[in-house]
């Protein structure tokens, strides 16, 4: 028993690192559910695929309307391996929209927090998190993307989605 609980220390001590490298990039941990999500892009944009941008210095991009300091925020997740340093890999990235939902998982790791102080991180955090930024969001959300959001969500929960 010694002997195997030994390996395992051994092993995470020796492999955990090369993972971790193996995985930069990736988003392993997601915080924000598939429903949750989708109302936050229909409240930003309503999802709408044909919006995207070609200059990062114009504003927003991709359906969730990430900025470019967003992106950075999120790790400067990229796609087919592109660098993330190369001139269009925000652009590339936020006009993805696997691409662009993962930085949006990112983002929501790094700034984590419960912004309606009602005890508990949800969907109503990440939306304010998304909308706001991680160091705002308990500020006033616009009152359509609220809207917006909010009839996504009850529309999810007349289905009998949770």
């Amino acid at each position: 028993m010694q002997i195997s609980g030994l390996f395992c220390l051994w092993f995470v001590w020796v492999l955990s690192p090369a993972l971790v490298r193996g995985q930069t990039g990736h988003v392993l941990d997601k915080p924000v559910t598939e429903l949750c999500l989708n109302c936050i892009c229909e409240a930003i944009s309503g999802c709408n695929a044909t919006a995207v941008c070609i200059n990062p210095e114009k504003g927003t991009c991709g359906i969730f309307r990430i900025t470019w300091a967003y992106w950075v925020d999120s790790g400067k997740l990229t796609i087919n391996g592109e660098h993330p340093d190369s001139e269009h890999a925000f652009i590339h990235c936020a006009n993805d929209p696997h691409c662009a939902a993962d930085t949006v998982q990112n983002y929501m790791k790094q700034f984590n927090q419960d912004c309606n102080d009602d005890g508990e991180m949800d969907c109503l955090d990440y939306a304010r998190i998304h909308k706001l930024g991680g160091y705002g969001c308990k500020g006033e959300l616009p009152y359509k993307y609220q809207e917006t959001f909010e009839e996504c969500i009850e529309d999810y929960q007349d289905q009998g989605f949770e």
